[in-house]
């Protein structure tokens, strides 16, 4: 099992790793919170948030969520578990770039991902 302070060196290595353009404005930095995350839409309690992009009276600022990570990847070894970090973040940073610019594509995409999601669910009686 990958350990909260484990997780958190390795989200700061991705971090320090990507060009600090992307950075621009996120004024809240990257915080890594201990609790899993439900979608409010899962069906079955079985659709965890990775992280997210917050923008609001704190800032701009993205949340990865360990315990989600912890039940959705943590059986998997320590490269594969910081590849899909890895992944979050850079997901979290579109987010947050596509804000700052005016667009909101992958908003668009994220819910219908997650509307395939729920239908697929409901057509297998899940």
């Amino acid at each position: 099992m990958i350990t909260f302070e484990t997780c958190g060196e390795l989200l700061d290595d991705i971090a320090d790793s990507l060009p600090l353009d992307l950075y621009r404005n996120l004024n809240g930095g990257i915080i890594l919170l201990p609790e899993i995350k439900i979608h409010p839409k899962a069906v079955n309690n079985d659709l965890f948030i990775l992280g997210e992009y917050r923008h609001d009276n704190l800032g701009r600022y993205i949340v990865i969520f360990y315990g989600s990570f912890q039940r959705v990847y943590g059986n998997l070894p320590i490269e594969a578990f910081k590849q899909k970090l890895d992944e979050t973040l850079r997901h979290e940073l579109r987010h947050h770039n596509e804000f700052l610019a005016g667009y909101n594509d992958l908003v668009i995409y994220d819910n219908k991902k997650i509307s395939q999601y729920l239908k697929n669910k409901q057509e297998n009686g899940s």
